[in-house]
This record gives C-alpha cells, structure tokens and sequence, in this order.
C-alpha cells in the first residue's frame, strides 16, 4: 500500500478540522499510513484513516522532550459531536453519571455500567423513541472504585455478575433481567493489590474476564508506578501482571507479566486467546513508549519494566536483567505513544457491514504526556481470522476542538443485541450510541 507523506495528511487534517459536525463523516480510504508519518495528534485523526507503526519506526528515548501536558476538559462546545464513518450515525443515550467507564453487556441485553467514582453499577435498558435509555437503575453500590465487570458462567443464565473493585473481587447473585442486586456482594478475592495515583504513575482499574470453558478468572492488575523496579519496590508485587483465579476465587498462578496495564481485557472470539488494551509507561519522548492491544500468552512476558517493545531497555534501568530480553514479546497492534487506551471487545454483531466482523474496537481516553495531544477516539483494529493485520483505523473522534481543547475522553465501549455500539465517555459524562444506517 502508497505511504501518505506528512503534507498529504495535514492537509487531509485542516479538512476535516473546518468540518467537526454533528454528523456522520467518512475519510475512508485503502491507504495506511506507515513510517515517521504514522505518529500523529488529534488533528490528523479522521474516520476511515488507518496507521500502521512497526519497531522500525521508534524513536531513541528522550526524556528531555518529556511534558505535562493533560487535558482541562471544557463542556462540550456547541455544535460538537462524535464525528463516525460514513453510513454511521451517533445518538446520546444517556447522562448524568459521576464518572461512567468500562462497559459490558448482559446476555439479555442490558448494559451494565462502573460509575467508579460514584462507587455503583449501573444497569442500561432498552431504546426509547428519543434515543435514550429507557431505564436506568442502581444494580449495586457502596463499591470501592468498581472497574471490570463479568457474567458466570456463559450463556443466557448466568448466576453471577462479578465486579473487579480497586483491591478485591466481588460478586452478585443474579438472575436474567435483574436491574437491582438481589443480595450483598460476596468478596471472592479479598485482597488485590490496591489504588495507586494514575497520572503519571500507577493504575487502579481491574478488569476481569473468564476463559471460554469458564476454568480460569482472569484479572488485570496494572502497575503501581511509571517504571519502578520490583526487585527494590515491594509495591509492585502482583501488579503489571494478568492474575489467574478460579472462579470461586483461589489464586492459581500470574498467568502473564511485564504489561505495565492490561486495562481493558477481551476473548478473542476466533481463537479463544486473551487480548489486552494496554497502557505503557510515560516520560521516554513524545513517541515513546507506544501503547498496544495484543494477544497475550500464558505464561507470557512483555517486559515492562526492564523493556519496551520487544527488546528495547528502558534507560531508567539499564543493564537490569539482561536475561530477559530475549523473552519479550512483541505486542499484536503498536498503538501511538500515551493513547491511554482503555476497554476493548471484538465486534461479533450483525448491524455493522460485514467487514467489520471479528475485528476489535478500543477506546483511546487520550494523551497526558506529550506535546501534541493524541488519542480522544474509539479505533477500529483490523482482524483476519483473529489474528491483528498489526494495524488500527480512527473510527469515532471529534471528542477534541480544533484548538485544542477537550469536552470528551472515550473510555468504555460494549455491543447492544442488535449489533450497535455503546461508548462511554467520562468527559461528558455521557454514554453514547453508534448505530449503522447506510444512510
């Protein structure tokens, strides 16, 4: 495929900069855009546009370019919405939450939803007239900064919602259909390793998902810092890793290590493998280091926090554990540098044209250090027979003004039985509802 050259893609970013609507846009298009000209801002990020960024393409470390530079979230200007691809259309479905973020869907079709900070679940039923949800319930509360969210076992009945709290498993009775908790959480882990302060630092969400014969539970525990080394800091015991557990809550084993935050955690449908959207460490330069989705190995390590991508030593520790470098694997997808890349699902629905099916979406909640702002969008990751092509393609943006200024930060995404996307977005406190018109 012909590598767009950096004029070609500002001069396609003014475009569609002059043209943040509230509408359904589309730059569809077969290039990808590979080399120096792969990393981006959020003004070179368009629907249809697809990247592709190899271990070639990486920068030395410079951590003299390293910046703070997060966002203020502003109230959504007026006249600004989630801009999709063409035949795309967005509604808002629902509002009103403290802080809405990882998403999953019920077999029944509800949408349970973690308010973290607001210490709840909620439950989403149903579409009205208008577009918005037309119940909104408390399934839970009183939770300790609820993140990941799981049905066990598989099928149409499951008998339990689990709940990844900041420091511990929980779990809910529950039968089809049920908007509020029938009984008090059960604590199945009692004990994680706990909150740590995000920017910058460590990571407090906990996602869980089950293996698809329901044998393994398995729960991401991100690190407790940038690229502190556990062999000095005890803190970082069990973290940066996927923990193994049966489902009635006995830890088994770290099924996989070295992923600085496997924040949001999915199962390929096709293979049965577990991915991962992960976040990487920061204040290495502006385009290092790359955040990734990636397939992930039991048993498998990804280096952090002696390597990056592969091979590549970072600095702050070098000559550490030179026995290990030849372990570190490669992620799938290299995503650009501090994307924040959060939860992630593969599309198994019916609405979306058919090109869509099996590949993954992620929500990329958006850059806090480096110069030029980056991420603010849902991707679309491009799967052939659930193995990753090793590129994404922008799907939902216009979360960021052409100035600069951000109303919107993606976090959770999750299919509705009809084959529609949901999207949260703690910017605006907002869930929102992309559906497939053709139109």
């Amino acid at each position: 495929m012909r590598r767009l050259t950096t004029s070609a893609v500002r001069a396609l970013a003014l475009t569609f900069a002059a043209s943040a609507l509230p509408i359904a846009l589309s730059a569809q298009s077969s290039e990808v855009i590979t080399g120096q000209a792969a990393f981006t801002d959020y003004t070179q990020e368009h629907p249809g546009v697809r990247r592709k960024i190899t271990l070639a393409d990486l920068p030395a470390p410079k951590p003299d370019e390293s910046v703070d530079n997060g966002p203020s979230v502003v109230p959504r200007p007026e006249g600004a919405w989630p801009i999709a691809p063409k035949g795309f259309k967005v509604e808002m479905y629902a509002q009103g939450f403290r802080e809405p973020r990882l998403m999953r869907t019920a077999p029944n079709g509800d949408i349970f939803l973690a308010d973290s900070h607001g210490d709840k679940i909620i439950v989403l039923r149903g579409v009205g007239p208008d577009g918005k949800a037309q119940t909104i319930s408390t399934f839970a509360e009183g939770l300790n900064l609820p993140f990941g969210i799981a049905f066990y076992p598989s099928g149409p009945n499951p008998k339990w919602v689990y709940v990844g709290n900041t420091d511990s498993v929980v779990r809910f009775p529950y039968k089809s259909g049920d908007l509020v908790a029938t009984g008090k959480p059960e604590k199945i882990v009692p004990q994680l390793p706990g909150f740590a302060q995000l920017r910058g630092g460590g990571h407090w969400t906990r996602d869980i998902v089950f293996n698809p014969d329901g044998t393994k539970m398995l729960v991401s525990v991100g690190s407790a810092s940038n690229a502190d080394d556990p062999d000095t800091h005890p803190n970082e015991f069990h973290r940066a890793d996927v923990l193994q557990f049966t489902p009635e809550g006995k830890f088994v084993k770290v099924y996989a290590s070295g992923i600085r935050n496997c924040v949001g955690e999915a199962i390929n449908p096709t293979t049965g493998q577990l991915w991962c959207s992960t976040n990487e460490r920061d204040r290495l330069g502006d385009n290092l280091v790359p955040d990734y989705i990636t397939s992930v190995k039991e048993d498998g390590f990804y280096g952090w926090p002696w390597y990056y991508m592969g091979g590549h030593q970072d600095p702050r520790l070098m000559g550490t554990h030179p026995e290990l470098k030849d372990k570190v694997i490669t992620p799938d997808v290299i995503l650009q540098p501090h994307f924040a890349s959060l939860e992630m699902l593969f599309y198994t629905g019916k609405q979306f044209p058919a090109e869509y099916t099996g590949d993954a979406f992620a929500a990329e909640h958006g850059s806090w250090n480096r110069a030029h702002r980056a991420g603010y969008e849902v991707i679309r990751v491009p799967m052939r027979d659930g193995h990753a092509t090793g590129e994404y393609e922008d799907f939902l943006t216009g979360f960021v003004t052409p100035d600069g200024k951000v109303w919107g930060r993606p976090v959770g995404v999750t299919l509705g039985q009809d084959g529609s996307l949901f999207v949260s977005d703690d910017g605006t406190k907002t869930v929102w509802h992309v559906i497939y018109t053709g139109k």
